[in-house]
Parts: C-alpha cells; structure tokens; sequence
C-alpha cells in the first residue's frame, strides 16, 4: 500500500478521498488554490501545498504544479478524484511517466480509448453491447449530419468526442437546425475539451439514465456493484441518484449489469468506472464510459457495502479484488441529494457568496453527509456549486424516501441559499416517487411554479455583508529543526501596529505555498470608456458574439459563459455601441470580470 497520496481536487471529493485514506493508515496531501486557502479539504490533510491563483486553469488543471507538489511532499500517488483532471489522459500519462508516482485510476491508454466516445462506441459494439445507432468515425460537415436524419430519422444528437454530463451535446429537431447545432456542438467541444470533433447517435426523447458501477484489477478480474438510476436531470445535469433502479424488471437488471461487466472487460479496463445506459422502452443501449470515481458512487457504497474509493487504492497499489461476483450482494435502496448552493427557484441560478452562519446536517440511522464545509466557513463560488451530498439508506425504496423527508428536514444551513427547497418538493412529486420520471422530465413536464412556494417554504437566504474584514498578510522566515521555511499569516481585525518583517530572500521555498507560488493575479485593463458588463460568475468563453464597433440592442448576445455546467447568455442591458472586447472564446473568467464595454 502507498505511504502518502496527494489528492488533485478539492471540497466534498477529497475529504472523501483523504478518509479512505486514513482507513488504510495512508497519509494525505491536498493542493489548493488563493481562492480555497481556508477551505475544508484543506484543514482534513496532513499538509497542503498552494498550486496557484483562484482560476481553476492556473491551479487545480496546472498538471504541472500539481506533480511537483506531489514530488516536493515525498507523495507516491495521486488520485484525482472527479472532475479537473479526473478523466484527462494527458495528465494521467505524466503521472505514469513520473518516477516515484503512481496514478490512481485506469491506465492513461484506457482512458483515452474509452474517454473518446467513437472509441468506447467500437470496443462496446465488439462486446456485444448494444449501441445507439450512429456514427464510429468523427463527423467533419452538416451534408452528414442530413445524410444521418435521412437514415435514421430525427432528432439527432450531435456529440463531442470528449464530451459528458450534457456538455458538448446539441440536439438537432429538424433539417433547417444542422448547421447551426453542428457548429454549436463543435464549438463546446474545443472549448471544454480541446477537441471539435463530434459524432452522431439517434436520439432517445424521454429515456431513463442508468449507469452500472464497475471495478477491475490488474490480475483480469472484473466486478459490478449494481446499477445507479441517475434519471432525474436537469439540463442533463443529475440532481437525485438512487439504486437500484425503481423502474428495471429483474431480466434487464440482470442483462444490463452484465454487459457493462463484458464491456470492461473487452477494454482492458483497469480500476473503478461507470458504465452508462440508455433505457427506452424494453431496449437499453451503451451511452458512454466515465472513467474515473463519479459523484453517485455513494449510493452504490450503501446498498453493496463495498468501499469504492479504499478498493481504487488498493487495486492501484497491485492487490487482487477480494470478492467474487457472487459475493456481490444488493440489498435495500439508497438515494443521493446534491446538496448545491443554488436558488431553485431562480432558475437555479448558483449563489454569488455568503457565509455559512448556521450548518447543522442530519444524522441518525440510514443517514450520510459527505461534505468539507462547517458552520462559520465562507462559501467560495471560484468552482462548482456543491456544498455537500446527502445520502439515505432505507431496507426499500419506501422507507429511504420517508427517511430522506426526515434528513433534508433536519439539514438546517442558514446564510446561503441551497437546493433543499427542490429536493424536499421531488420527495412529494408523484411522478418522482412513483419512479416514472426520465431525463426529460424536469424540463419539459414539471411545473416550476411550484419552486417559488418551496422556497419560501423551506428555503434559506445569503448572509448579509457586514462589511469586509480588515485582514493583513505578513510573511516570515521560521525556522524548524534546522530548515528554513517562509510562514505566511493572516491577521484579521483591527491589524496592530507590528512592523514589517523582511522576507529572508534565501530562505527555502515555504512547503504549504508549494508550487505556483506567484499570487499575483492579471486583472482586465479597460481602455475604452463606457458602461463594462461583467461576469456575474466563474467560469468558461464559450463564443464571443461582437466585436469593437458592433452596433447593440438590449437583449442581443454579447458572449455565452458557460458556468455550472450550463450555457448562459450574457446579454446587453442597453444599447450603444461595442467600444472593447475583454475576452477570448475558451477565456476562463472570475466573477466580477470585465467582458464587454459598451458606450
């Protein structure tokens, strides 16, 4: 077993991490960014390096920073848990090339070949795993997109390569729609994943999502722990995991789990991964492979016992799976609530900060919360929206949705706002808890309206700015058991009167900056005069729609953001003319940002 693992995330997921960790007497490191110096994982590790500013491409994906972290604290692995870096194989490639470390995950090669979806779509076929019909070789213009409807019909969906959760995916409805989504989804596609190529499949109108939880070791043994139904979405974004699925009769439960076993096995797959499914009607077909530890992986945890992420780290240091297939034992239901820090009925739209003055969350038999947060903590919004999971264990589906009532009711959070409100509403929604809802079901059947009265009912409210504190950082030069380190201390409050300390210029480079230490961050110089639009939150340049000189109207597109996930049109407030463009397509941005200048 290893000594020391340096995990390459942040939040919920690498508390998570760290844990299963300290089960194997493992010890622990975290990377963090400016933005998370404070933050939970952080506090939970045995030493934490700064890998860079808050903009997640100049910390948590600087593959680089993260590797000399790992070597500078003597780690000798890295798991990247889900997310970042978590499915890229480039990185997973420097790892396995960098001596002394190991990768926690499936091989850089696998990744690659199943991360592709025309890759994964070849080796699944090979298998004998049914596939949606669609193409195996990347689609270069929109004569093949039509060729396509003609053939099979539509709608048609239009995928990149590397795409997932919804991202990269355009659907086309009709013939007039193929050029424009074709374009739309290749765009997404360079600008998430460095990568424009797209492929086509038939498009499934209202299926449900089943995935099935695999593992495999390096000595040709292959496991599934079950399937998940992650069929409640929204924007294909999954809001409420359960297993086993409430809606598969035992013939297909028994015929889908085994070809995602087949599947993983035909591919060499090595360590833990999901195998994804579409399901309509009496028909499942292969959807993609996540190859990495996903953010549902508790729900199959509960209802099978086994230790996901203590089994990646074994299966990485060379052990054989213990259990046989047949050990492999289903029992009782559980369900998964991300708990976001999003207002539901705003359209979801993610929290803007605050602080968690009250955080109290549930317990009792049946009952757990894996988060990084605690009461007093600020909630930094430089990331995703996650403040925690709640999971539910119940001997059925009936008694876990009477469980997780009780649950969302005790998990008191008082000074952001959160989707409880949401979550409490589904567990009364009767399609929901009849098990009959698909993937379509939150945004083209489910009355929204209802969110407004569940959030007044239930719902909390940001915490209001008392002003900002007074904090100043001071630098130091300490010295312990003979080695130097440069110490940075933050005093908060009325600062006294202390003088400066010089910094000693040949001291040692401080182990908890680590890499990326520069804290210097560019900001957007405005030349031209006028009214800026800014980001209202963090995230990615999809497009840029003007240029220095267009001429706008209020309501036309300016840029589209995409944050949390989701494709957000920034749009002008007035008209004028465009005086400065502020961002490049594929620019990650700040909250606060300047996008556009209008005069």
């Amino acid at each position: 077993m290893f000594e020391k693992v340096l995990v390459a995330n942040r939040g919920e997921i690498a508390v998570r991490v760290m844990r299963a960790c300290e089960d194997l007497g493992v010890e622990t490191v975290a990377v963090y960014s400016e933005a998370d110096k404070h933050s939970g994982h952080v506090r939970y590790a045995d030493e934490a390096y700064r890998v860079g500013p808050a903009r997640a491409a100049e910390s948590y994906l600087d593959q680089e920073a993260i590797v000399e972290a790992a070597l500078e604290a003597g780690a000798d692995a890295i798991h990247p848990g889900y997310g970042f870096l978590a499915e890229n194989a480039e990185f997973a490639a420097l790892v396995e090339e960098t001596e002394g470390l190991t990768w926690v995950g499936p091989s850089s090669d696998a990744m690659e070949q199943l991360g592709e979806k025309t890759g994964a779509r070849t080796v699944m076929d090979a298998a004998d795993v049914p596939i949606v019909p669609g193409t195996t070789d990347p689609v270069e213009d929109a004569d093949e997109v039509r060729a396509f409807g003609e053939e099979h019909g539509y709608p048609i969906a239009i995928k990149a390569e590397g795409g997932g959760g919804g991202r990269g995916m355009k659907v086309v409805e009709e013939e007039s729609e193929v050029e424009e989504q074709l374009e739309a989804a290749k765009r997404e596609g360079e600008a998430y994943f460095g990568n424009d190529s797209v492929y086509l499949e038939r498009y499934l109108a209202d299926p449900k999502h089943i995935e099935v939880q695999v593992i495999a070791d390096e000595h040709g043994n292959v496991r599934h722990l079950g399937e998940r139904d992650c069929s409640l979405q929204r924007r294909h974004q999954k809001v409420i995991e359960e297993g086993p699925s409430p809606s598969l009769d035992a013939d297909m439960q028994t015929e889908i789990r085994e070809a995602a076993r087949r599947g993983v096995e035909a591919a060499d797959y090595v360590n833990a991964g999901t195998v994804e499914f579409l399901v309509s009607g009496d028909e499942f077909f292969f959807l993609e492979v996540n190859t990495r530890i996903q953010v549902e992986h508790t729900v199959t945890e509960e209802i099978t016992g086994v230790d996901i992420v203590k089994w990646q780290l074994r299966v990485a240091a060379g052990e054989e799976l213990a259990f046989a297939q047949e050990d492999v034992e289903i029992e009782g239901h559980a369900m998964e609530f991300r708990i976001n820090a999003e207002n539901a009925a705003e359209d979801f739209a993610p929290a803007t900060g605050g602080t968690l003055d009250v955080y109290d969350p549930p317990g009792g038999i049946g009952v757990r919360v894996d988060d990084a947060l605690r009461q007093g903590d600020d909630l930094v919004t430089d990331y995703d929206s996650m403040v925690a999971k709640l999971v539910v264990y119940g001997a059925d589906r009936e008694e876990c949705i009477a469980r997780s009532k009780r649950a969302l009711a005790e998990y008191d959070v008082e000074g952001i706002v959160t989707i409880i409100p949401f979550h409490r509403l589904m567990l009364e929604d009767e399609t929901f808890v009849a098990g009959e809802h698909t993937t379509t079901y939150l945004d083209e059947e489910f009355d929204e309206t209802q969110l407004y009265d569940a959030q007044e009912r239930w719902g909390s409210e940001p915490s209001e700015s008392e002003g900002e504190e007074t904090a100043r950082e001071r630098e130091f030069t300490v010295e312990v058991n003979g080695k130097r380190f440069e110490v940075n201390l933050e005093e908060h409050g009325d600062v006294p009167a202390i003088p400066d300390v010089e910094a000693d210029d040949s001291a040692a480079p401080s182990a908890p900056v680590g890499p990326g230490g520069d804290e210097s961050e560019g900001e957007t110089v405005v030349e031209a005069g006028g009214e800026t639009v800014e980001a209202e939150m963090q995230g990615t340049i999809l497009s840029v729609d003007v240029s220095a000189g267009d001429v706008v109207e209020p309501g036309d597109v300016l840029v589209v953001l995409e944050a949390m996930k989701m494709e957000n049109d920034v749009v002008a407030s007035h008209g004028g003319t465009v005086s400065q463009v502020a961002v490049e397509e594929g620019e990650s941005v700040d909250m606060g940002d300047v996008l556009v200048v209008i005069e």
